[in-house]
Order: structure tokens, then sequence, then C-alpha cells
């Protein structure tokens, strides 16, 4: 029996010793160690949040500091987020806040804010999101010598498609294949992103440059050409080639877009230059392939009539397969680069929201 009160007595000197160590934030209890430990922790609530292009965004990130090693000045605490490159390698600036004085870096310039909910929130605001905003960020919070960080990912909503020009498949060096993909109102997708493509039934048996300077292809029906048919379905990695030099085709990623895809309705059939000025005569711009990829495969855009785009390519999405307009697969077809003079065709175009 004495024991057993000892035992009590000693757990509930334990508790009061520890409830001067924790920080108390909606019902959750973060220890800080005093003494050895570190007195400035922080904290994202979740590893990974999603948006699409257009949307707004918060990057969760909370601190929580020992009371009993900090003054009560909130000033001195300094904010930083950056973005992590593929590489991890470098970092780029994105916002920093101390106290009254803040300053946004680059391309967010105008749209990225704290939160503020509450004092030991470092929370970030994206608004207006891009294409590029895709990735993973760091939180860091210093505070005198303490200093502690948090990442979050950044995923974007979207669609990954293989492309190659009109030259033809494995023309396109690393910088030729980032261009190419800007060109198709695209970015050069990344490893993350292609592997989640594979997952929902990417089967690509061409090799392509992705963001972080690998080459890779995903194959989710092994055959002979693409691997060997006894091989098991996956990304295959050639590794990493030359930037310069090496050419591939490569992988891109688009997004929501914020305008109007359409195939125009025209009385006849059209060469490429008179189906850019058809589209120019509709108050719009002939479409892209990222925009017929992202009206397929987040709007479900669905027509069997081939036309052309703006990179001198012919194709046509179909969401319901059927005969004589992709009866095995929902896909965008490709009708290949017919020539721009004689070819006559259909036109999809693109008209922009303001």
């Amino acid at each position: 029996m004495k024991s057993l009160l000892l035992l009590v007595l000693i757990s509930i000197c334990w508790a009061d010793h520890l409830s001067d160590n924790y920080t108390l934030d909606h019902d959750r209890v973060i220890h800080l160690q005093a003494e050895n430990g570190p007195r400035l922790l922080v904290e994202a609530e979740q590893a990974k949040v999603f948006s699409h292009r257009g949307g707004n965004v918060t990057l969760p990130c909370k601190f929580y500091r020992d009371p009993t090693a900090f003054g009560s000045g909130i000033h001195k605490i300094r904010i930083k987020w950056t973005k992590l490159t593929s590489d991890y390698l470098k970092e780029v600036d994105v916002f920093v806040s101390m106290g009254y004085h803040k300053k946004t870096y680059g391309g967010y310039q105008g749209r990225v804010f704290l939160k503020g909910g509450s004092d030991n929130d470092a929370s970030l605001l994206i608004t207006d999101l891009t294409l590029e905003d895709y990735g993973r960020y760091k939180c860091e919070v210093i505070e005198g010598l303490e200093d502690d960080t948090a990442v979050v990912a950044l995923d974007l909503q979207g669609v990954v498609f293989p492309y190659f020009p009109r030259l033809g498949r494995y023309n396109l060096n690393f910088h030729e294949a980032q261009q190419a993909c800007l060109d198709q109102d695209a970015v050069i997708a990344s490893f993350d992103q292609l592997y989640d493509a594979w997952r929902g039934g990417l089967d690509w048996c061409n090799a392509g440059w992705l963001s972080d300077g690998s080459v890779q292809y995903p194959i989710t029906k092994p055959r002979e050409p693409c691997g060997g048919q006894n091989t098991v379905p996956g990304v295959r990695n050639y590794g990493f080639w030359d930037k310069d030099k090496s050419r591939y085709d490569v992988f891109c990623f688009t997004s929501n877009f914020n305008g109007r895809f359409y195939y125009l309705i025209h009385p006849t059939k059209l060469t490429y230059d008179e189906a850019v000025q058809a589209c120019l005569n509709d108050g719009a711009q002939i479409a892209k392939v990222g925009q017929i990829f992202a009206a397929w495969k987040l709007l479900g855009y669905d027509r069997c009539d081939a036309g052309w785009l703006a990179d001198g390519s012919v194709r046509y999405p179909i969401s319901r397969p059927r005969r004589r307009c992709s009866p095995t697969e929902a896909a965008v077809r490709f009708a290949g680069f017919p020539d721009k003079k004689h070819k006559l065709y259909g036109v999809y175009c693109f008209r922009a929201y303001n």
C-alpha cells in the first residue's frame, strides 16, 4: 500500500513538473524540453496540401516557444519561407517576415501573405497559384540563437502528358524540353507527378525528360519493345544525362485553365494558317496541346473531330471510348504533324477569361 501511495505521489509531482514545459494550442499539447532539448519547435499539421492552378492555398506552419527561455517580444521572431529545388541543393526565397518588416520575392510578389490566425501561426497563404508553384516549401522560424523548420508539399490537380515536337521523337535536350512544355501551356513534370500519372494508368514507351534532369518513362503493360514482356510494370529510369547534348522526349504537366476550350464550328475544313485565323476571327487563339489535355482530363471534354493545335499537330479528345473514336480507351488521340499548307482539318480554339 505504501508503495502504491508513493507511486501516485511521484506521478502527480512529475505531471506538475511537465505542465510548466507545455504550450497549449487548440487542445493540442506540445512538449518543449527546456534543459537540453529544443526551445523552439516548428511543425506543419499537414505534410501535403492540394489545390489547382488559379486557386488559393494555405501552407500550414506553427511554432511553439519555451516561455522560460524567451521574452514576450513577438517582433524578435523571424519567419522565412523558401521553396526547395528538385535536387534539394538550392532554395528559392519566397517570403520573409520580422515584426512589421515583410518581403516577398520573385514571381510570388503580390501573391503570398502570412495567415496570422494566432500569435504562433506562421502559415503562408498563396493566391492565384501557377504551375510553377508546385513543389516542396520550407517554413523556418528563428528567434535569437534558436531555430527550427518544417516542410510542406504543395500538389496541384492536373494531368501529365508526353510530348515531342514536329521534328520527331528524341529531339529535345533538357533546356529545349523545358521550353517545349512552356510553349504548350505546361511545365516539365516532376518524378512524383509522373509516378502519380503511372498509377493512374499512363503507359508510354518513349523516354522523356523530368524536372530533376532524369530521363524516365511509365509502363503499365510490359511488352518487348518497352523493357521486355516479362518485366514488372513501373516507371523505367534511364538515369541522369547531359542536359545540353542528350536528346529525348519530355513529360509535361498542366492544370486547370481560366478560359474556354472548344472545337470551332466552321463550314469548311482548314489549312493550318486558316485555322489560326479562324480562331482569331472568333475572338480566341488556336489552342495548345496542354489545353486539350486539361480539357479532356479535368473537364471530360469529348469530341471525335480531329483538329489543328498551335504546335501544328492534329489531335482530338475522347472521354467516352466508342467505335471509330478511340474504341478501347479514353485518350487524346494523336493524328501527327500534317502538311500545314495542304492538309485540311478542323481547329480547336481557346478563349481566355479576363
